[in-house]
């Protein structure tokens, strides 16, 4: 089913691996640079919307999982739209999955400011549990084991104790703090989910046999919707531990979505 490669997947698959394997071997800091910030951190600027797409985290599962996926599905959709307006294509879903994710961002951090806000004005150890259910799994995984007890022990045994008190309000502030200041993007991921979708779309019936799964294969339609159904199931979860950008990945299949239903790019 798949044909050869086409010149947009050719040169988006050079300039990706090209960047991957410069950071890894000389060591300029591309993620730090081009990775995606919160819009209103100090280290945020407005081509990060656009360059985060480009780079990827330091193990090679990440980059390879999204170029094969560009690898396989991409040249059926250039051929189809044609070379210019695929690479279009591509650039809209990856920045549109770079804008929600960014908006995600903005309303979370919103939220926490105001439960920190109406926790302050009246401190209970019932805000401060339902804020770490909300924004940190309670504090069960590994990451913040070290606050697990001050959120269901110390701070309800000693809840006009200033100096917990203090503690408990700064637990919630370093985490809205881990958004702000410290939280980035980066990776093909979302421009690659949308040209799933716009396959899944175009070409529902054309079946694909899954690499790890070769003897089973399953409509592009069936495969578009289980990944779909897969992002919205982990949202729902919210697992801290799977540090995956869910909502530009479904930012990614939206804008595909869009742009392929409204015919927006008038392919004839």
């Amino acid at each position: 089913m798949f044909g050869a490669i086409t010149p947009a997947v050719r040169n988006l698959l050079i300039i990706n691996i090209g960047i991957f394997f410069i950071e890894s071997f000389i060591g300029i800091p591309f993620r730090e640079l081009f990775s995606l910030k919160y819009i209103f951190s100090d280290s945020f600027q407005p081509y990060q919307v656009f360059t985060y797409m480009f780079v990827h985290s330091s193990g090679f599962g990440h980059i390879f999982g999204n170029m094969l996926g560009l690898f396989f599905f991409g040249p059926i959709l250039e051929n189809h739209f044609g070379s210019n307006k695929f690479l279009i294509f591509y650039l809209v879903c990856g920045i549109g999955a770079g804008l929600l994710h960014g908006a995600i961002d903005y309303i979370e951090v919103q939220q926490m400011e105001s439960a920190i806000a109406s926790f302050k004005a009246a401190p209970t150890p019932e805000k401060f549990l339902a804020f770490a259910n909300e924004y940190a799994n309670g504090f069960t995984d590994a990451r913040f084991q070290k606050y697990y007890d001050l959120v269901n022990k110390v701070y309800p045994d000693n809840p006009n104790d200033a100096i917990v008190l203090s503690n408990v309000t700064g637990v919630m502030e370093s985490l809205k703090d881990s958004i702000v200041h410290y939280s980035s993007m980066l990776g093909a991921s979302g421009a690659v989910l949308g040209v799933l979708m716009g396959f899944g779309l175009l070409f529902p019936n054309m079946e694909v046999r899954i690499l790890f799964f070769p003897f089973f294969p399953i409509k592009a339609i069936y495969l578009v919707t289980f990944y779909a159904a897969f992002e919205i199931y982990s949202i729902l979860e919210r697992n801290p531990n799977d540090n995956v950008a869910h909502f530009a990945h479904l930012g990614g299949m939206l804008f595909a979505f869009i742009l392929i239903k409204f015919d927006l790019l008038k392919v004839k």
